[in-house]
């Protein structure tokens, strides 16, 4: 628009100029009475006209020609645009194809790897989980059916002894017939093993607690199943233990060990079936360990001790150094879910 008024404005002065002069013409002619005033009217007219017409005429073609020059840059610039977007397109086509390069390379290795493995691990996880599964049922109906229990039982598994870890108890007090069992830990195994004994015939269980509202809630649970006969739980608190007077030693981690008030055990003697359940393993490493040099010196010469939960690092560790310390034990492993580790005199 700007180079439209630049080149209209000296065709307008020219224009204007010329007009006025032959416009002024008939005006000269008429005032000197060479011709008429009407006649020089008429020729004014026309000369306008003919001003405008002529005027209007050039404007047209400059217009013309603005609104050609004008496509030609927007052709041009269209041009250009175009022939950038189709560079941009053609690169962005070109990194697309590159990541759909990655992708299909990933997709390939998830295919031809991940997933095989991934596959392979849900499977064994899965078998594995059956397969604990169908052996603990397996081990609960057998107790049930060998004890003759009420059919309201306590659950076992989770935080209590795995159904196979109880079987394993309980055949032994079949087949000794302890006078007394020692339970680090109580809850369901209590009432379990409160009614092996009372099959057997002999013997009675002293289960060792620590949280003083669990123990309630244990003998409680012993009192409903009509076992207080048989069962007893004690509420034994968690305090420093160590080669002194209560004196708190240190476990592996260098930190202060704690185990139960061993004050609550001073009348426990000829112990022939320890099962060493507890304390839970969130109270300190090695927790379990104490069980051996406190309560070995206590136990008959034939007796049994079961640690259960043996297959974490920390039992087997604590196995370990009751196994050095004391070179008249041996150890069995026996399979069970959780991992059961039995102890006895060679």
């Amino acid at each position: 628009m700007r180079s439209l008024r630049r080149r209209l404005r000296p065709i307008l002065a020219v224009g204007a100029v010329g007009g006025a002069a032959v416009l002024a013409v008939p005006v000269v002619l008429g005032f000197l009475g060479l011709i008429r005033w009407v006649d020089a009217a008429v020729l004014v007219l026309l000369g306008a006209l003919g001003g405008a017409v002529a005027l209007t005429a050039l404007l047209l073609l400059l217009l013309r020609r603005t609104v050609k020059g004008l496509s030609g840059s927007v052709s041009t610039a269209m041009d250009t645009h175009s022939r950038r977007v189709a560079e941009a397109l053609g690169r962005d086509r070109l990194e697309a194809a590159h990541s759909m390069d990655g992708v299909k390379e990933r997709l390939t290795h998830l295919r031809d790897h991940s997933l095989p493995k991934l596959a392979r691990e849900v499977t064994h996880a899965v078998t594995v989980q059956g397969r604990n599964d169908y052996e603990q049922q397996v081990a609960w109906t057998e107790l049930r059916e060998h004890l003759d229990t009420p059919t309201f039982m306590p659950p076992l598994r989770g935080w209590a002894a795995s159904p196979d870890v109880m079987r394993l108890l309980v055949r032994d007090i079949d087949r000794r017939r302890p006078g007394l069992v020692v339970e680090c830990g109580s809850g369901s195994s209590s009432v379990w093993i409160g009614y092996a004994l009372r099959r057997a015939g002999a013997g009675r269980l002293v289960a060792i607690e620590h949280d003083a509202r669990y123990a309630e809630l244990s003998r409680a649970l012993v009192a409903s199943h009509g076992l207080e006969d048989v069962v007893e739980i004690r509420t034994a608190p968690l305090t420093g233990f160590g080669p002194g007077d209560g004196e708190a030693g240190e476990g592996p981690d260098g930190g202060a060990r704690l185990w139960y008030d061993t004050s609550v055990l001073a009348d426990l003697e000829d112990i022939g079936l320890l099962f060493v359940d507890g304390p839970p393993e969130a109270t300190g490493s090695q927790a379990r360990y104490p069980a051996v040099p406190v309560l070995l010196p206590r136990c008959a010469e034939d007796a049994v001790i079961v640690l259960d939960d043996a297959s974490r690092p920390d039992e087997r560790a604590l196995g370990d150094r009751w196994l050095a310390e004391n070179p008249g034990l041996r150890r069995t492993e026996e399979a069970a879910e959780k991992g059961a580790h039995v102890f006895t005199r060679a």
